[in-house]
């Protein structure tokens, strides 16, 4: 029973026959969540659907049609809002009740959609920026002006229902009344006002189907707090309702406003009200959920948004009011920090005047500017993404110079806890200067000024000493300057508002013990805002604020009077690096994603584009024992600068992997072939199988695919069936892919894999086949585990007609099925010709072909083969690396172990979610 006044109460079949009744709308009805009126969705004879309408006994009719007019208004100018079909007056239990019938738009509400991505969150700003330019010129008398929801009225609102709200909370609804009262209230009056929607929650707006992408936005409902009030209250309220479902909230705001912002304008000054407009309707959200519950403690629509409402407040506590603000200019396309450029050109025109802040220890070396970027390859991985591992060469390439670390730069060094963020995105851009010279080196101030603030930070990764000097050097001009790594001893006899002349000595590098682990470096940076912090503030921010922090710390690269080159320059943008690559290359080799990335540096389980964003590696099996494996890459570059060169030579290490990776495999696999891909490989298994069998058709598995040569395109089901595919050439002979689950046989069992092998049987039985060839676990088709005994049955069907069994490890092999070393094994099978490829390179061009001395000899007819690259003394030393990281790092047995639990997690999702069918792989064949 509705406790709420005026909001009518009726059953479904009374709504449906009242439908009946005003409209003639004959149909079903299902209730639809509604905190002020009732609402119906009706769904007629005829399958259409509408919205059925009965208004609570409040609502005024001259503003039920500013509503509608309003709607038709925006409907001509194409924005998806509903229609009014009908309008009428119905008396129930003795009132009159307004009535409409409004035409129904399909979709799912936001709030309901998972996940609510960025682009979806911009596409509402856009939008509401195409409504907000459409409703240009929209005038009604019947507009209200007094609301309680208005952002006029909201902070009356909120202070006279805020006793219903429970006291551990109340700081958490001040807060936002506080920054109402201090930015909106003084700028209320001059803010750009209009007619506007005033309620883009999260279920007032549809999206389309999951099925597509991006996820569309489909439509925006319910006209009922329509007002004239400010402007940008529309994208501020459809801000605070997309804030409920971020780690971060403030993601949320800027996405709308980049939106609302690539069609229509924000003003400076409407910017500057915006997130306290965000917070005060988050205030008056809780509050006016506290004040109806209250009233209809059965109301679940009451609470959609509440709890999401009380967590982004608390999340939002914890944000600084001003970053906010420069992170919503920039968002908008202004400059993030208004008075940043105003220090930027004082300390520019001033570049001559500045004291050194570190000398070298011989007088007028220039300094040595490193690259530790993301990219660099002056350093290897390791040494870019561990702090302290490039001590020595730090000090050999400096000497007696200063070393130079850059301003801007992104790096991977930053791993403490304290470089995550609230959105899960790692702090990676450097927004200072490092200064290299050993520890107990004078630091001496650029400038005069006063000491703001020190302290004696202890945690690893942190600044150890840290000073900061305020600077005024003319009235109205302040900012900062922090000077991080500094001996503990250096702060401890400092005070607050010393002055401090140019040239003076303030502090001394400190030890690697004391500043924070890093080789001995002053870290300098320019802050024009500290935003409150007190003896500390970020030296590292994360790529998506990246132009936000370095306004806030501009490049001080003039004070520090070093070259240009201290400035990283930014890496190309990926819309770039596509133009120049379709200028180039054949759009035939594709790019994968829809974002697409732009990777510039592995190191193990890792990829990281160009900012520094990390992402862990799954889906490529090529990197088998890591990225820039440290054993591979100097087994390489050991062996490149003594040998390489080709087969007709002798060498030891071509012996010595050929002898280890023999040893894997059964004893009658005995003799190797070296090649440079798995396409190369495969190609060369099917000679070896025609040379052997003097036959020429080749068996293959439905969806498979073996490489990019044209004879394996031609035993590539998954390539000449496909788009642009010319169809199966008469000797390829495809069979069913042994799927225990979507195929015809079902279950994994012996006789599920004896029932896929008798199609093997009848697809050689005309005695033509030279080879039958199959992934042991066929990884494009869709990582198929075939069921027991399949390959084993398949393999003496094959040989007793004369042909031979190719098993494809490409993908497969090497410890990743983890309880075996070959794919094949698991099946108990011995292959006639094992190919590999991929992992067996860790990326380094290499494949490699072992067959049985029988079939090796058939080969050698007297048509010598050679291949330039294969076998190389230097792929060869990659391939041992590789098979020597396996064996010592018991890799496969990692492989087992991480592959059970992972699979184990999986199926326990399958039992949760109908929408999983099946759960399959072994080991990390896992896809």
């Amino acid at each position: 029973m509705s406790k709420m006044p005026g909001r009518p109460v009726l059953t479904v079949p009374e709504a449906e026959a009242l439908a009946l009744e005003l409209f003639g709308a004959a149909g079903t009805a299902a209730p639809l969540p509604s905190d002020r009126d009732l609402n119906f969705r009706l769904t007629l004879t005829d399958g259409s659907r509408a919205v059925f309408k009965i208004f609570n006994t409040i609502e005024d009719e001259a503003y039920l049609e500013c509503q509608s007019d309003a709607m038709d208004w925006a409907a001509k100018a194409g924005l998806p809002v509903p229609k009014v079909i009908g309008r009428a007056t119905a008396k129930l239990k003795g009132k009159n009740h307004l009535v409409r019938l409004v035409s129904w738009l399909d979709g799912t509400p936001l709030g309901d959609a998972s996940p609510i991505t960025a682009q979806m969150e911009f596409d509402l700003g856009a939008l509401l920026g195409r409504m907000d330019r459409a409703m240009e010129g929209f005038e009604h008398p019947a507009a209200p002006n007094h609301f309680p929801w208005d952002f006029a009225n909201v902070a009356d609102t909120v202070s006279k229902h805020i006793h219903a709200i429970p006291e551990a909370r109340k700081p958490l609804v001040e807060m936002g009344l506080n920054l109402y009262h201090e930015h909106v209230a003084p700028k209320w009056d001059v803010l750009p006002k209009a007619i506007i929607h005033n309620d883009a929650n999260d279920y007032n707006v549809l999206v389309g189907s999951a099925q597509e992408y991006p996820r569309p936005i489909t439509g925006l409902l319910d006209f009922g707090d329509l007002v004239h009030s400010a402007r940008v209250g529309n994208p501020a309220v459809a801000a605070t309702y997309l804030a409920l479902h971020r780690e971060d909230p403030v993601d949320a705001l800027c996405q709308v406003i980049k939106g609302y912002t690539s069609i229509f304008e924000l003003s400076e000054l409407e910017l500057e009200v915006f997130y306290s407009l965000v917070c005060i309707r988050l205030s008056v959200s809780v509050t006016m959920s506290a004040v109806q519950r209250a009233l209809e403690p059965d109301n679940e629509y009451l609470s959609i948004s509440e709890k999401g409402a009380w967590a982004a407040l608390e999340k939002l506590q914890h944000q600084h009011p001003r970053l906010v603000h420069y992170r919503l200019r920039d968002a908008a396309g202004y400059a993030p920090v208004p008075n940043s450029t105003l220090v930027v050109d004082w300390v520019r025109s001033h570049k001559d005047d500045f004291h050194p802040v570190i000398l070298p220890a011989r007088p007028g070396a220039p300094p040595v500017v490193f690259d530790f970027s993301v990219s660099s390859q002056e350093f290897d991985s390791e040494a870019i993404n561990t702090p302290g591992v490039a001590d020595k060469e730090i000090w050999d390439r400096t000497g007696n110079a200063v070393g130079i670390g850059r301003w801007d730069e992104p790096r991977l060094a930053y791993g403490g806890d304290q470089y995550a963020t609230q959105s899960g995105e790692r702090r990676t851009i450097h927004l200072g200067v490092d200064l290299f010279r050993p520890a107990g080196t004078p630091v001496q101030a650029p400038l005069s000024g006063t000491v703001h603030s020190f302290c004696a930070h202890h945690a690893r990764f942190d600044y150890g000493g840290c000073l900061i000097l305020e600077h005024e050097p003319e009235k109205g001009l302040r900012f900062w300057t922090l000077y991080g790594h500094l001996s503990h001893d250096s702060v401890k006899n400092l005070v607050v508002g010393k002055s401090v002349e140019a040239g003076d000595v303030v502090a001394y590098l400190g030890p690697f013990e004391e500043n924070g682990g890093w080789v001995p470096h002053l870290h300098f940076q320019i802050i024009v805002d500290r935003l409150d912090l007190e003896a500390t503030f970020p030296g590292v921010a994360s790529p998506s604020q990246r132009d936000v922090w370095c306004s806030l710390s501009p490049s001080p690269v003039d004070m520090l009077g070093i070259p240009q080159s201290a400035v990283a320059p930014r890496s190309p943008h990926v819309q770039d690096l596509l133009e120049r690559r379709n200028r180039s290359i054949s759009s035939a080799l594709s790019v994968s994603y829809d974002r697409k990335l732009h990777i510039v540096r592995g190191w193990m389980q890792y990829l990281y584009d160009a900012e520094g964003h990390a992402y862990l590696d799954a889906v490529n099996n090529v990197p088998h024992v890591g990225h820039s494996n440290p054993r591979v890459v100097k087994a390489l570059h050991r062996q490149m600068r003594t040998l390489t060169t080709n087969t007709r030579y002798l060498h030891e290490t071509i012996l010595d992997f050929s002898e280890r990776l023999v040893a894997t495999l059964p004893e009658s696999l005995e003799v190797c072939f070296f090649v440079n891909s798995g396409s190369e490989a495969n190609d060369l298994a099917l000679r070896l199988a025609r040379a052997a069998t003097g036959k020429q058709d080749t068996v293959v598995l439905e969806g498979g695919y073996h490489g990019n040569s044209t004879s394996l395109i031609g035993i590539s089901p998954y390539k000449f069936d496909g788009h642009g595919g010319k169809g199966r050439p008469a000797t390829t002979h495809v069979v069913p892919m042994p799927d225990s689950y979507r195929g015809p046989f079902k279950g994994m069992t012996a006789e599920t894999g004896a029932a896929y092998a008798r199609f093997v049987e009848s697809a050689v039985a005309q005695g033509t086949c030279a080879a039958f060839i199959a992934e042991s676990v066929p990884g494009v088709g869709g990582q198929i585990v075939p069921p027991p005994h399949y390959l084993r049955a398949a393999a003496e069907h094959v040989r007793k007609a004369g042909a031979v069994f190719i098993a494809d490890e490409v993908q497969v092999g090497m410890g990743r099925p983890g309880s075996t070393f070959w794919g094949f094994e698991l099946d108990d099978v011995i292959p006639d010709i094992v190919v590999m490829g991929k992992p067996i390179g860790n990326g380094h061009p290499l494949g490699v072909v072992v067959t049985t001395r029988a079939i090796a000899n058939a080969f050698d007819n007297g048509m010598e083969y050679f291949n330039t690259f294969g076998g190389n003394p230097a792929s060869c030393a990659v391939g041992l690396a590789v098979l020597n990281e396996v064996r010592d790092q018991h890799l496969q047995q990692n492989a087992l172990e991480v592959g059970t639990h992972l699979l184990s997690g999986l199926a326990k999702l399958a039992q949760r979610h109908a929408i999983i069918g099946d759960v399959r792989g072994v080991g990390l064949v896992i896809g």
